[in-house]
């Protein structure tokens, strides 16, 4: 009976994170897709990355201690700061996933094409609709290491 009780507790365990396993690597994925997108100027794929809801929200906190607040449905469009290459490198990621909705942060380096570097904290909110995770809210906090 023991033996059968730890068979049980086991395969619970293995296919209850089995899940959690597959959807933390679907949003890496999504924030990868994301950043390349931006940078590479792909407006159609990064707005795919998204789903704004009414409490979307886009906060950034800069490295000379300014705050920002821009609206999410600026995310979906097209704008100047899109397509201006260079990469990220993102470390040290933390979740929380819950069925079709959960959280990430991480702490990115983004380097800009001349070299220039940046470096954050960020926090994003994620949402599974229609079975694909997507964007719905951030919060990124830059500084000056």
């Amino acid at each position: 009976m023991k033996y059968i009780l730890a068979v049980c507790l086991l395969f619970t365990v293995a296919f209850g994170n089995g899940q959690t396993n597959n959807d933390s690597v679907a949003i890496v994925k999504l924030l990868a897709k994301a950043a390349v997108s931006f940078r590479s100027g792909d407006a159609n794929t990064y707005a795919d990355c998204w789903k704004v809801q009414p409490y979307s929200v886009i906060l950034i906190s800069t490295a000379d201690g300014k705050v920002m607040s821009i609206p999410a449905e600026a995310m979906v469009k097209p704008s100047s700061h899109m397509g201006q290459g260079g990469f990220a490198t993102a470390t040290n990621y933390r979740m929380s996933i819950h069925k079709d909705n959960g959280w990430t942060s991480f702490d990115e380096i983004s380097t800009t094409k001349d070299g220039t570097k940046s470096y954050s904290h960020e926090m994003w909110m994620v949402e599974k609709i229609n079975g694909d995770w997507k964007l719905v809210a951030a919060s990124l906090h830059f500084y000056k290491p």
